[in-house]
């Protein structure tokens, strides 16, 4: 039996039903966020409403989440290795750091609170809540997912038989490689709104 070239390989990704969903979720994020994004500039310019103070928490919490991501390149990275401990213990660190992330962000929401920062103290305030909010959403999504691949390799993978036959599982690969991709565009989208929130008090 003849095995799949590396572009047949990569065709086979591009056209897979999970893949072309993944692109279909990532492109309404991205278009969501950006109509949000461009719904702030506008107010700010016609009404000249001053902008919102992007808490330093946030940037803290950029950190987190960049280290939740490279936990989870390194889990990939494990996996492709078959190295069952490392992908384990890695899977563990990205559910942790995910959930750091989570409860800094709601310091963070408690923060403005106690400055009197609320949701409707400004048009700008207000983005500031439903553009985090709405993210964090997505990252509460993926955790589960996450969570399902650590206890799938714990129950699994308890054996060098059973070790062999979770590593060699095209379908958790796809999924792995989703999950990845997911979580890299939740970094990229979460700097992305931080980069502009603090550009916007510059200005």
């Amino acid at each position: 039996m003849q095995s799949s070239s590396p572009q047949q390989q990569q065709d086979e990704f591009l056209f897979h039903p999970k893949n072309v969903q993944l692109f279909i979720l990532l492109a309404g994020l991205s278009f969501l966020f950006l109509a949000l994004t461009v719904s702030y500039i506008y107010i700010r310019v016609t009404n000249n409403v001053a902008p919102v103070r992007l808490p330093g928490l946030f940037l803290l919490n950029t950190v987190i989440l960049l280290g939740s991501s490279f936990t989870l390149i390194r889990a990939k990275r494990a996996y492709l290795n078959d190295d069952t401990l490392g992908y384990q213990q890695l899977l563990k660190w990205t559910i942790w750091l995910s959930i750091l992330f989570m409860a800094m962000q709601a310091v963070a929401w408690t923060w403005l609170f106690t400055h009197d920062i609320h949701l409707y103290s400004s048009t700008t305030t207000g983005f500031l809540y439903v553009i985090s909010i709405v993210h964090f959403a997505h990252v509460v999504g993926g955790l589960p997912f996450l969570y399902l691949f650590y206890r799938t390799a714990k129950k699994r993978m308890v054996d060098p038989v059973t070790v062999l036959v979770y590593f060699s599982d095209p379908e958790k690969r796809l999924r792995l490689r989703l999950l990845t991709i997911y979580w890299h565009f939740l970094d990229i989208l979460w700097i992305y709104l931080v980069v502009f929130f603090g550009i916007n008090q510059l200005l």
